[in-house]
C-alpha cells in the first residue's frame, strides 16, 4: 500500500500505459481520477479499478484545453478533497512523414496533446498540491525525445519538450516539496504501437530484433516505474528522466 490515501489524476488512462498505471496505483491504495477524451475506455478503466475494490472517477477531459483541465482538477478536488499525484500520460503519435512534408495542423495537434497538456495539467494541479505542502508529478515522455526517430518530427519534439519541462518544474517546485520526474518508455505493447505495426507480425518481429532484451515491453513495466516515482521510495528523486526501454538507447 505505497500510495495509501493518496489521490492521483492520470491523464490518457483509457488504455495502455495509463490504464496500467491506474490499476497499479489503485492496488497500492490510491484514489484515482481517470482523465481522458475516450469516455468508453475511461469508463472501462474505472470499472476495472472498482471491480478490484478500488476508488476511481472518470472525468471526460480534452487535456489540450485550459477550461477542461481546470474543470478536471476541480472535479477531482470536489470528489476527493486533495490531489497528491499527477501523471501526465495523455499522448498521440501523429502522422508518419518527413519534416518538410509534415502538415502544420498535425504538428499543432501533436504538440497540444503531448506537450501543452503537461503544462496545463501541471498549471492547474500544482496549486492544489501547495495546500498539502507536497506532491509528485510523473510525466510520460519517450525515448523518441532522447534519440533520433525518422518521420516523427512532432512526436519527437513534444517528447523532448516534456523532458525539458520536467527539469524546469523540478527545480521550480523543489522548495515546495513537489517532486517532478518523467519516464522515457521504449517500444511498449500499447494501442499506439499496434497502430504503427498495423498488426503485422513481421513489423513486430523487426522491433523485437532491435531490442537488446529481445522483446517488446509491457505497460505494467512502465507502471512499476511510475509507482516508484510517485511513492516515497523515490523521496530524494526529482528532475530525472527514467528510461524504460529494454536497452534500446544503449545500443
Amino acid at each position: 500500500m505505497k500510495l495509501k490515501n493518496k489521490v492521483a489524476i492520470i491523464t490518457g488512462a483509457s488504455s495502455g500505459i495509463g490504464r496500467a498505471i491506474a490499476e497499479l496505483y489503485a492496488a497500492e491504495g490510491a484514489m484515482i481520477a481517470v482523465a481522458d477524451l475516450d469516455e468508453t475506455g475511461g469508463t472501462e478503466t474505472v470499472d476495472i479499478v472498482r471491480e478490484k475494490g478500488g476508488y476511481a472517477l472518470f472525468v471526460k477531459t480534452d487535456v489540450s484545453k485550459a477550461r477542461e483541465v481546470a474543470s478536471m482538477a476541480r472535479q477531482a478536488m470536489e470528489k476527493y478533497g486533495r490531489i497528491d499525484i499527477l501523471v501526465n500520460n495523455a499522448g498521440i503519435e501523429g502522422k508518419s512523414a518527413l519534416t518538410a512534408d509534415y502538415p502544420e495542423e498535425d504538428w499543432d495537434r501533436v504538440l497540444a496533446v503531448n506537450l501543452k497538456s503537461v503544462f496545463l495539467c501541471s498549471k492547474y494541479v500544482i496549486p492544489e498540491m501547495f495546500k498539502n505542502c507536497q506532491g509528485a508529478i510523473v510525466n510520460i515522455s519517450s525515448i523518441a525525445g532522447m534519440t533520433a526517430f525518422q518521420k516523427a518530427p512532432a512526436y519527437a519534439a513534444s517528447k523532448a519538450g516534456i523532458i525539458a519541462l520536467t527539469r524546469s518544474m523540478a527545480i521550480e517546485y523543489a522548495p515546495n516539496n513537489i517532486r517532478v520526474n518523467c519516464i522515457c518508455p521504449g517500444i511498449i505493447k500499447t494501442p499506439m504501437v499496434e497502430r504503427s505495426t498495423k498488426g503485422s507480425l513481421d513489423a513486430e518481429r523487426k522491433l523485437i530484433r532491435e531490442e537488446p532484451l529481445g522483446r517488446i515491453g509491457k505497460p505494467e513495466e512502465v507502471a512499476n516505474a511510475a509507482l516508484y516515482l510517485a511513492s516515497d521510495d523515490s523521496s530524494y528523486v526529482t528532475g530525472s528522466a527514467l528510461v524504460v526501454d529494454g536497452g534500446w538507447t544503449i545500443k
